[in-house]
């Protein structure tokens, strides 16, 4: 909800700072400027013969929730000061309120089949303040298809590089469209961080923090959308909420030109490991990874990314101890047939080797989520999005760039998703 606040209750405001100045100036035996000349200490009254709602809300009968919600001042010598309009559980409508206080219309879709309480503030030219609350409900939508919200990744816990995910059942073009589905996406943390969603493409939404998550945080999902309008064909549906937890901040580097591995824990450095990575035409890809999963046993083969088979790069390979970072194939994992260029030379296909012993140690250390980085290799840099979580190698800047809610976008109200305060 957007407020305005009234020129003119400022000036009443002004009036009463200064009548206290007055009575401290004067004593306590002066009356001039008491609660009972004030009208802003009188109860507000019924304004109800000075506003009107628009159609069906002003009639009593089931409003039309493809309309927007407006009202109106009809009184050319009162105002509307505040408006506030929420359903039964809790959920905002947001709106505009013309500066000389005439009257306020709704930004955001009304819910269809719900109930909401409406309350406005007026003032007279008096500076007198008036109240009306009325009670309303939404009537059946004229569509029928419901855009269905799944989050992601399933329940459980991660590494603090894990992005959110929400997928949707129907694409969404549109800005202003893309603006009501996203401001219906809530996202908690605790503790808390701030956010923001970005449209990977027309059905689907990664969010992150602009660092990575706190450790051992509690990350909860959730959807406002069920029922509000997205389009004329379109309206929200149900959507299963979702809580994620954090572990330990493990995130593993690879300098490529050193051909080490620092695996750090809590900030801590725990441990450092030679390692190998991809040679001229096969180099590693720089950048930001997160583990998308591990996989004790992988069957390697040099035909499923490219390499023909029976050339002199071919291979065919049983590797222990894999850890995936890109769905195209590149690993972390078991390399004991290049131990002895472990820490020295860059010769594999793409992935970074280790010995067998070091993978089973980092394969027991990380889970999915952790962050697992390469420097200083000729390779390019990790794509942003389709072959992984390439999330955090955009900057904060460009990641809010790929909201709905950017300020500056024409969305009808300029917001930036927001976590919780942070709590101390």
């Amino acid at each position: 909800m957007r407020h305005t606040e009234s020129p003119r209750g400022v000036r009443a405001g002004s009036r009463v700072v200064g009548c206290t100045l007055l009575v401290a100036a004067l004593g306590a035996g002066v009356t001039g400027c008491s609660s009972d000349g004030s009208p802003l200490a009188s109860e507000p009254y019924d304004a109800t013969d000075q506003i009107s709602f628009s159609g069906s809300v002003e009639e009593g009968k089931q409003a039309d929730p493809d309309e927007p919600l407006e009202i109106v001042a009809e009184d050319s010598d009162g105002r509307i000061t505040d408006v506030t309009v929420a359903d039964a559980s809790g959920r905002r409508v947001a709106g505009e309120l013309a500066a000389d206080g005439s009257r306020w219309h709704s930004t955001s879709p009304l819910a269809a089949e719900a109930q909401y309480t409406v309350r406005v503030s007026t003032e007279d030219e008096d500076g007198a303040p008036g109240r009306k609350v009325l009670t309303f409900s939404t009537g059946k939508p004229t569509t029928t298809k419901r855009l269905a919200v799944t989050f992601g990744p399933k329940a459980g816990t991660y590494g603090v590089g894990q992005p959110l995910t929400a997928e949707l059942s129907d694409p969404v073009k549109d800005l202003a469209q893309r603006a009501v589905v996203e401001r219906a996406l809530k996202v908690e943390s605790t503790p808390a961080v701030s956010g923001s969603w970005h449209w990977v493409d027309d059905k689907k939404l990664h969010f992150r923090p602009q660092d990575y998550w706190p450790a051992h945080a509690t990350i909860s999902m959730r959807s406002t959308l069920e029922g509000l309008k997205v389009n004329d064909r379109l309206r929200g549906g149900r959507t299963k909420p979702l809580t994620i937890r954090t572990g330990d901040r493990v995130i593993a580097v690879t300098d490529a030109a050193t051909h080490q591995l620092t695996v750090y824990k809590n900030d801590e450095e725990i441990k450092q490991i030679p390692v190998t990575t991809g040679k001229p035409g096969f180099e590693t890809r720089n950048g930001v990874k997160v583990v998308l999963a591990k996989e004790r046993f992988v069957r390697m083969r040099s035909t499923t990314v490219g390499i023909a088979e029976g050339s002199s790069e071919s291979y065919d390979l049983d590797v222990h101890f894999a850890i995936r970072v890109t769905w195209s194939g590149e690993y972390v994992h078991a390399a004991p047939w290049s131990v002895g260029s472990q820490g020295y030379a860059n010769v594999s296909h793409g992935c970074v080797g280790m010995s067998t012993d070091n993978a089973e140690w980092f394969f027991d250390t990380v889970r999915e989520g952790d962050v697992v980085t390469v420097e200083n290799s000729a390779g390019d840099t990790m794509e942003t999005f389709g072959n992984g979580y390439g999330d955090w190698n955009l900057d904060w800047a460009k990641w809010q760039a790929g909201s709905a809610l950017t300020p500056g976008k024409a969305t009808g109200q300029a917001e930036q998703a927001r976590l919780r305060p942070q709590s101390t």
